[in-house]
């Protein structure tokens, strides 16, 4: 009997766990936000081209693509998920802070791999933590996962921002760090490190395990899934990574009016992620993803043509709202159709093939920065998104799917 079962579905045992993973997902999203925000200033002090630039964010995602395939395998065979959360906050705080410390741009390149590292194998575990605790309502405990993410996102920007104002970047990141670590003090106290079923879920045979997933993995309908999720994280990833460029170089802006700006983006998701959830739960995954996206294609083609600040801004925040109300849909829908056994490794799965096409983002962006200017980046990010609107379509329907 599952705990949703046993409890009632609004009992402080029941939310409880939810809120403590999901704050705790805050935590790493606040340590990535962290990075993104300090990429200008990172840029200007080293003397880095918009190609160089990309690079760095490239070797985030290619830290994640290293590492999605082995955590959700490890998550699966194990069952430790409170276990990899914990190694997830603690890994991706030790990379912020030697973000600060390191010289060179290779060193550099080598923590934003481990940055990605930590921020991958978080996701396959606490997924599928919050799946197996509430199997009736995965658009609402994947949306409320992915709110504290919009407000870790939200609020690093601009504590960071602030900072910049009277402190190096070296010293911000080391201080930002601390999230990762006051996450995994408080997961510690409140849930512990070791999951109840983690022995049934050893006993799974490797042998079965690989069969499963090896006929999955040639399915069709699995791949369209897998290209849908990842072009939209290929707009997502290229936006965080060129707006904070944009913003300072281009718009003039100082590093918290940035910070601000940056904000507003997260603020439209918090708004939109929890009804996203739940309308998904109760109309259909495909009808919200496909709203979602498609506005965020319009959105997207509409700031190459807007210079003005403010209503830049408040167009970034209409952005966040449309593009960040799919990524707990996407999440949930990805659940709906995985075996509860591959749960975990299919969602690496997913991950991975959204790292991969992310990674792309920030070297086609910057490729394209140097030769056209900044403005041409956002051309080339309205088409990705389009594309996984059209991706969205063939995706054949599920239980909750259509």
């Amino acid at each position: 009997m599952t705990m949703e079962a046993a409890l009632p579905f609004r009992s402080l045992r029941m939310q409880m766990p939810v809120m403590l993973v999901s704050t705790c997902h805050g935590a790493t999203h606040w340590i990535v936000a962290t990075f993104y925000l300090l990429l200008p200033a990172m840029s200007r002090e080293l003397g880095l081209t918009y190609t160089e630039t990309g690079l760095l964010v490239s070797s985030f995602w290619i830290g994640s693509i290293v590492a999605n395939l082995p955590a959700g395998m490890a998550v699966d065979l194990t069952g430790r998920r409170l276990l990899i959360q914990l190694i997830a906050l603690l890994l991706g705080a030790a990379a912020l802070a030697l973000i600060g410390v390191v010289t060179g741009f290779a060193a550099l390149c080598l923590i934003l791999a481990t940055l990605g590292i930590s921020n991958t194998i978080w996701h396959p575990a606490a997924i599928t933590y919050l799946s197996i605790l509430l199997p009736k309502h995965r658009g609402y405990s994947m949306a409320i996962h992915s709110l504290f993410a919009n407000i870790g996102d939200a609020a690093a920007p601009v504590v960071a921002g602030w900072m910049l104002l009277m402190l190096s970047w070296q010293h911000t990141a080391e201080l930002n760090a601390l999230a990762g670590i006051v996450g995994a003090a408080v997961m510690v106290l409140a849930l512990g490190w070791r999951d109840r079923d983690a022995g049934m879920k050893r006993r799974q045979p490797i042998r079965r395990y690989w069969a499963g997933m090896g006929m999955l993995l040639r399915s069709r309908a699995q791949w369209s899934f897998f290209l849908m999720a990842g072009f939209r994280t290929m707009t997502q990833g290229g936006l965080l990574a060129f707006l904070p460029l944009y913003l300072s170089h281009d718009l003039q802006m100082s590093s918290f009016a940035m910070g601000i700006a940056m904000m507003a983006l997260q603020a439209g998701g918090m708004i939109a992620t929890p009804a996203a959830g739940v309308l998904s739960d109760r109309i259909g995954r495909r009808p919200v993803v496909l709203a979602g996206m498609t506005s965020t294609t319009v959105i997207v083609v509409l700031l190459t043509f807007i210079r003005d600040p403010i209503i830049y801004v408040t167009c970034i925040s209409l952005l966040g709202f449309f593009m960040y109300a799919t990524r707990p849909v996407v999440q949930s829908w990805q659940v709906d159709r995985s075996p509860p056994e591959l749960l975990a490794s299919l969602t690496s799965a997913m991950f991975t093939v959204q790292a991969v096409l992310a990674s792309l983002a920030p070297l086609i962006g910057g490729v394209l920065a140097d030769r056209y200017g900044l403005i041409s980046v956002f051309y080339f990010l309205a088409a990705t998104v389009l594309i996984s609107n059209l991706l969205c379509l063939m995706v054949p329907g599920t239980e909750h799917g259509d």
